[in-house]
């Protein structure tokens, strides 16, 4: 693609560019992560690359855990200069993700020790996974 390609998309190349489907490309202009482009009259609307650096840049933060909220505020952070303000909300991001850790970390261990109850159950007694979850 020519670099002056690159700058006259229409949605459906913009949407292939970055990797997205259409419907995410309407869905991001709906919640304001993504500029609206002019519609020439009678023509239909262009996007450049700038547009694609901006979704790969939304699919990139959602990958780290950051809600489409959160990502609104990078955007608005995102010439810079605002460093600490970044920092902290990927600091309320990696206390999210090392809480939820140890959740799963908790109930792995409640897991592989009703597995181990069940690998060691023999007769007519009743399952200890499944008497587990009753009582609770």
């Amino acid at each position: 693609m020519t670099e002056n390609a690159l700058e006259n998309l229409t949605i459906g190349a913009f949407a292939k560019a970055a990797g997205v489907n259409v419907e995410t490309i309407r869905f991001y202009q709906l919640k304001g992560l993504l500029p609206q482009p002019e519609r020439p009259y009678g023509r239909i609307r262009r996007y450049g690359q700038a547009d694609v650096a901006r979704v790969k840049f939304v699919k990139s933060a959602q990958r780290l855990g950051f809600s489409l909220d959160e990502v609104g505020q990078l955007l608005k952070l995102e010439d810079g200069t605002h460093c600490s303000e970044a920092a902290e909300l990927a600091a309320h991001r990696l206390a999210d993700v090392r809480a939820r850790m140890a959740d799963l970390t908790r109930m792995e261990d409640a897991l592989s020790k009703l597995v181990s109850e069940c690998d060691a159950h023999h007769g007519n007694v009743s399952c200890p996974l499944i008497a587990a979850l009753h009582c609770c």
